[in-house]
């Protein structure tokens, strides 16, 4: 296992793919006056999510009707566990972090979301090694999303109804404000505009810059918990919802035949692993200028970021394989990877989205430092061959799967 493991991490380790993201890492690190255009991050994000879906979409239509008992309950169980990985990332944060209740509850939901950034280099590094996987994982991508916003906004409301101001401070702890008095809160961030971006991290930075270390935590107002327009945000967001148009528009076109999508396979389906390694370049800056944000968590956090992803994709690994196993379901090897990075990445699309409009007394920067410098950052370098290794060697604990 150690031998082929090496092989694959030595395989992957300069592919395309992950040059553009050292290359990307390297630029803040060297002090580079270069800032990749936010319109640009903005349509390469737009475009993997509508790829995504139409390849998801397209698969789908060649899928048997006697197969979807068995997807829908693999995605019920997704679901299921992304809200159990977001309670016990809350319950480990705990144990190894300082960190405010507040800003676990928050990260806490961050991990029990996924990556769509991440789910897009494991695709690419599965075709790569000729690894096949099932045609309905984009929409579990879809599925897999949403838990985590729950979670945060579920432990949050517990917090304020044990009293936390608006600072997030609890009664009993240094720093907590009364009701009745004006607190300030560094976490404090201005509600977007109607048209947000996709992308959540730099609105998220420009909205704490804004406020300022010193701004009256009373400007910005909470909103309620489950109100219509978080439910919106939760359920309507914008990268949701091009994935889910992007597998509908593949599914209607896909049931039409070859002839009717395969002039459209060249933009979405050729052009993707291109379009990928400009957006790894970003995200390879991004994530090398959120690790400075971790000076401040402790070495806990730090120790979580790269515990969590291996304890999750692990759980997600075994979790899979027992309901194939008890199902008499027959899943693709690359389904399990991708079910396995599903599990370990941490959101920095939905969730944070969902942070800016009802949670504005967390920390804006930490739970992306953890998520994207730390997180994302392994998952794309060691993470995925490590789970495509995970996966053979759990399978063979698992005959007939």
């Amino acid at each position: 296992m150690l031998q082929e493991f090496w092989h694959n991490f030595t395989h992957n380790l300069f592919k395309p793919l992950l040059l553009f993201f050292y290359f990307g890492f390297s630029i803040p690190v060297l002090k580079v006056r270069f800032e990749f255009p936010h319109v640009l991050y903005q349509g390469l994000t737009m475009y993997l999510l509508l790829a995504i879906g139409w390849h998801g979409g397209e698969e789908l239509a060649n899928v048997s009707a006697s197969s979807v008992a068995a997807i829908v309950g693999f995605m019920v169980l997704g679901f299921v566990l992304n809200i159990m990985i977001g309670g016990i990332a809350y319950l480990l944060l705990n144990l190894v972090s300082s960190l405010r209740s507040v800003d676990r509850a928050t990260v806490a939901g961050y991990y029990g979301s996924d990556s769509a950034g991440t789910f897009a280099t494991c695709v690419a590094v599965l075709a790569a090694v000729n690894i096949a996987f099932d045609a309905f994982m984009p929409v579990m991508l879809a599925v897999m999303e949403i838990p985590g916003c729950l979670v945060a906004l579920y432990l949050v409301a517990r917090l304020r109804h044990r009293g936390m101001d608006s600072a997030g401070y609890l009664p009993g702890q240094p720093g907590y404000t009364p009701p009745a008095g004006v607190s300030v809160g560094p976490g404090a961030a201005a509600r977007p505009a109607p048209g947000q971006s996709l992308d959540a991290e730099h609105e998220l930075d420009r909205a704490a810059s804004e406020a300022g270390e010193g701004a009256p935590a009373a400007t910005a107002k909470r909103m309620a918990i489950f109100s219509r327009e978080l439910l919106r945000e939760v359920f309507l967001n914008p990268g949701l919802v091009l994935l889910f148009g992007g597998i509908v528009i593949g599914l209607v076109s896909g049931l039409q035949g070859q002839k009717v999508v395969a002039d459209d396979d060249k933009f979405f389906v050729l052009a993707f692993q291109g379009v990928l390694c400009l957006f790894l370049l970003e995200m390879g800056m991004t994530a090398a200028r959120k690790l400075k944000d971790l000076r401040a968590a402790g070495p806990g956090f730090i120790f979580f970021g790269l515990l969590a992803p291996n304890l999750f994709a692990t759980l997600g690994i075994f979790v899979a394989y027992g309901y194939a196993y008890l199902t008499h379901t027959d899943f693709k090897t690359g389904t399990y990877v991708l079910f396995a990075v599903l599990c370990s990445a941490a959101s920095y699309i939905a969730v944070p989205a969902v942070q800016r409009l009802a949670i504005p007394e967390a920390s804006p920067t930490l739970p992306l430092a953890a998520s994207l410098g730390l997180t994302f950052s392994y998952n794309v370098t060691v993470g995925i061959p490590l789970y495509i290794e995970i996966v053979r060697v759990v399978g063979h604990l698992f005959p007939g799967t």
